[in-house]
């Protein structure tokens, strides 16, 4: 889900969710016109300066199949992609609709755009926030009303500040992310949404309405409030509200799918030449169950783009559909912002609107480029090789052959390499585990911001096709845009005074930290802690063959003897427990992983605890050290060295949130 943008910043930040790369490919089909009669066109808001250059490719049918039919095909085949579908209307019409690739690689079952269900992930959160815009212009809801007005628990008072749906649909509710429990491929684990929200409920850790921390929680507890306000099971209301009067006659929220839908429902893959995943199971269903055909998709972006009209049926008064269209929270006002669900993605001097959405094996994006009518949605049914997303460069390749653009020459600015050096150092994603053993992702997922020797930045996590770094130059006070290229980070200080930064997608940003909680430090930390341990234990049988081969007994007295025979064993769990979340991690290939883990949370949060006591142990003996006459020099300094990597290895499972016990991660 888009968490999974968040997959690329994260995404590596665990997006979240965030950034995508590469292009595309395949063969021509007449795409089909909408079934339904088109709605009159909106004024297209273009101007002068924004239309296209005399002999320019011009949007039309033809071009764009040519166009499309260029690009897929080989990227699919080249980034090992089993299939895709491809998706553009213009003026409340089907421009284009297109599946390349196969639904099943085995049996070679193609794609096509209005038979073949995928998963578009988050994308399922427009649907949401539509309801909640419907129940709006109907007087049930409020948007600056205090959540727990609707709903039959109650989130726990913090900040001295309520939620509310306007917080919840700019991603501002203030909560910590989560992971258990999102996707599963077992029928056995759904439930219903009223028990999910009961017993997942995320601990605030900013105040509402400050700080933009993407959230599938607090998107799923707006699905709720529809329910409970509509009086009708969510899937039901989005059925009847949405999917009904929009004709998307293959889209369903349902899980698993109904008998229909069942047979042509694309399998989802890592890589086409792995074996097919089982259907996805999203347990906060209003966040991301959507399935869905792309002639489908296509009118729900045709009733968006008509203000809420789709045909004789009016989804959303025009009012109601340009306010949610506007913008609502912006981090930064130099940056793009977030509008009542939907994000700005400006882009190509265009305002657009749009979502990502990931599941494990699909990708998707929906774009809406609202000067001009048009509306563009792909989507893939693997990650492909590398887990680079094709669909960012696809989307940057439509708008540069049909919106070309050339970025203003910025002025240079006289202090930039000053300002580099202010804002260098090691940023955290807010989109972050602040209270369960997933809190140890956030020092070693740190985006590490850096002066090149040209005056420029560059942030670690932010690469090029080729993997080299990207470069942004400072175009306005601590405004830097990609060299070449659009990207924007705007860095800023917050009411603290300290640094943070916004990339162009606005539902998350990231902050920096101090030394202690930074990368380097606490990789320091841990690589010199197990090593000294490791080192302390293996070689404490390699000792005593020396003694043994040169005849040199070992002179202690009975008590030194076992606090050194303490010592080696404490340095053994100490091995022993990072390792055992080292596998714990490395198991976690799919949030379906994390349903399992409650148990070895708790083994493991017990033998830290056993560590951190015989610390002391390994402590005391170092002193002991230190004081007695006639104790080897390097005995001594092996003992402090040995203490200290010890402490820092209980200070980082203590500040990591290794052993508390926390199974609601």
């Amino acid at each position: 889900m888009s968490v999974v943008r968040s997959r690329k910043f994260q995404i590596a930040c665990l997006m979240l969710p965030l950034v995508a790369l590469l292009v595309f490919s395949l063969r021509a089909q007449t795409p089909k016109p909408s079934a339904t009669p088109a709605p009159a066109p909106l004024a297209p808001q273009t101007s002068a300066a924004q239309a296209p250059a005399p002999g320019s490719p011009q949007l039309t049918q033809p071009d764009l199949t040519a166009f499309l039919d260029g690009l897929m095909p080989p990227a699919l085949a080249e980034n090992d992609i089993a299939g895709a579908v491809v998706c553009v209307v213009k003026d409340g019409k089907v421009l284009f609709a297109k599946g390349y690739g196969f639904s099943d690689a085995e049996k070679r079952t193609p794609v096509t755009a209005d038979n073949t269900l995928f998963r578009p992930g988050s994308i399922s959160k427009l649907f949401t926030w539509t309801a909640v815009m419907q129940l709006v212009e109907q007087g049930k809801l409020d948007l600056n009303k205090d959540v727990n007005e609707y709903i039959d628990f109650k989130i726990p008072e913090a900040f001295g500040k309520p939620i509310t749906l306007a917080n919840i649909m700019t991603h501002t509710p203030g909560f910590e992310e989560t992971a258990r429990d999102l996707i599963s491929d077992k029928e056995s684990d759904i439930q219903p949404l009223g028990t999910y929200l009961k017993t997942h409920l995320p601990v605030r850790i900013y105040p509402p309405g400050v700080v933009p921390a993407y959230s599938n929680y607090a998107t799923s507890l707006a699905g709720y409030i529809v329910e409970r306000v509509s009086g009708k099971p969510f899937a039901q209301y989005v059925q009847d509200n949405i999917l009904t009067p929009l004709q998307m006659t293959k889209t369903t929220f349902v899980q698993p799918l109904p008998a229909n839908l069942a047979p042509i429902m694309s399998l989802g893959y890592q890589k086409a030449s792995d074996k097919p995943k089982p259907f996805e199971i999203v347990v906060p269903f209003p966040a991301g169950s959507v399935s869905t055909t792309a002639t489908d998709m296509a009118n729900f972006m045709v009733a968006h783009l008509q203000n809420g009209q789709f045909g004789d049926k009016q989804i959303l008064k025009p009012e109601t559909a340009v306010e949610m269209h506007a913008k609502l929270f912006a981090s930064d006002d130099r940056m793009n912002a977030m509008a009542h669900g939907f994000y700005e993605e400006t882009r190509n001097g265009k305002r657009i609107i749009g979502h990502g959405g990931d599941t494990e094996y699909f990708h998707s994006d929906l774009h809406l480029i609202l000067p001009e009518n048009v509306g563009f949605f792909v989507s893939y049914n693997s990650a492909g090789k590398g887990g680079h997303s094709l669909r960012g460069p696809l989307f940057h390749a439509f708008l540069d052959r049909y919106y070309s653009y050339t970025p203003p020459v910025p002025q240079k600015i006289a202090d930039a390499k000053a300002d580099a050096e202010q804002i260098a150092g090691f940023y955290q994603g807010s989109r972050r585990f602040e209270n369960s053993f997933l809190a140890v992702a956030n020092p070693l997922g740190n985006a590490k911001v850096y002066r090149n020797e040209d005056g420029t930045i560059s942030v670690d996590m932010l690469k090029q096709p080729n993997d080299l770094p990207m470069k942004f130059e400072e175009i306005e006070p601590f405004l830097y845009r990609e060299v070449h290229g659009q990207s924007n980070i705007g860095f800023k200080k917050d009411a603290a005074g300290h640094w943070q930064f916004q990339i162009d997608y606005p539902f998350m940003i990231f902050q920096k930290v101090d030394t202690l909680h930074s990368k380097y430090f606490n990789i320091f930390l841990l690589v010199f802690g197990i090593t000294m341990a490791a080192l302390t234990f293996l070689l404490w049988p390699v000792a005593a063959l020396i003694r043994r081969h040169y005849k040199v007994p070992l002179q202690l007295t009975p008590d030194q003897k076992r606090l050194r025979l303490v010592v080696r064993i404490v340095c053994l769990l100490f091995v022993v427990f990072f390792a055992s979340w080292l596998s714990a991690l490395t198991l976690l290939d799919s949030p379906s992983a994390f349903n399992g883990l409650a148990k070895w949370i708790v083994i493991l949060s017990l033998l830290g605890i056993v560590c951190t006591v015989g610390a002391i142990a390994v402590w005391v003996k170092a002193l002991r050290d230190l004081r007695t006459p006639g104790v080897w020099i390097w005995t001594k300094v092996h003992g402090v060295l040995l203490a200290l990597g010890c402490l820092g290895l209980v200070w980082f499972a203590f500040t990591w949130k290794l052993m508390n016990f926390n199974t609601h991660f």
